[in-house]
């Protein structure tokens, strides 16, 4: 049987306690929150992350994975599953590489193509979704090589320093995902 959360140079794994310096790192990191999220680039204190830490461990409609360099263990980002309904077989997929020095390596793309196989053949999603910035092109042309669809635009969402920008909406669905990977 395979192993669902382990790729070739990353794996998907629980947060923890001796992670949290390194994700307060990120969450106090302004270029890294204005990627990660729609919200504000508020930082957060420790106490603050690991309560959020905690809400995604203790929720049936979320959950977060340390993304962890296969070779050293060492977390390099977090990703996971947000709003699951799971009545409707759909769920709205997170990233964030936070460690500079692994960006623009493909473990985002891999670490993307660990959690659509593990949510739609371990958690049984019928549909995955996320939102992007369209300031965000390098994420924008991963999603659709992964095969996302974009399915509509918020138009002028998102503000950032005195700009307007548009948020899109992806959806991709099992069966297009078993055409595109098991076909």
């Amino acid at each position: 049987m395979r192993n669902l959360l382990d790729g070739d140079n990353v794996r998907l794994a629980a947060i923890r306690e001796d992670d949290m310096d390194t994700i307060e790192n990120w969450f106090n990191n302004v270029e890294f929150l204005r990627y990660y999220d729609m919200l504000p680039a508020i930082p957060k204190s420790r106490g603050e992350v690991e309560k959020m830490i905690k809400d995604y461990q203790d929720s049936q409609e979320r959950f977060i994975f340390a993304i962890r360099e296969k070779k050293t263990g060492k977390i390099i980002g977090i990703a996971g599953f947000d709003e699951i309904i799971s009545s409707n077989g759909t769920a709205t997929v997170f990233i964030g590489i936070g460690d500079e020095s692994f960006k623009g390596k493909g473990l985002g793309r891999e670490t993307m193509l660990l959690l659509i196989d593990y949510g739609f053949n371990e958690m049984n999603f019928h549909r995955i979704q996320l939102n992007v910035i369209s300031y965000n092109e390098v994420a924008i042309k991963m999603y659709e090589k992964l095969g996302f669809a974009r399915e509509g635009t918020y138009r002028e969402f998102i503000s950032r320093d005195g700009k307007r920008y548009d948020m899109y909406l992806y959806g991709m669905l099992r069966s297009e995902w078993e055409a595109r990977y098991r076909g």
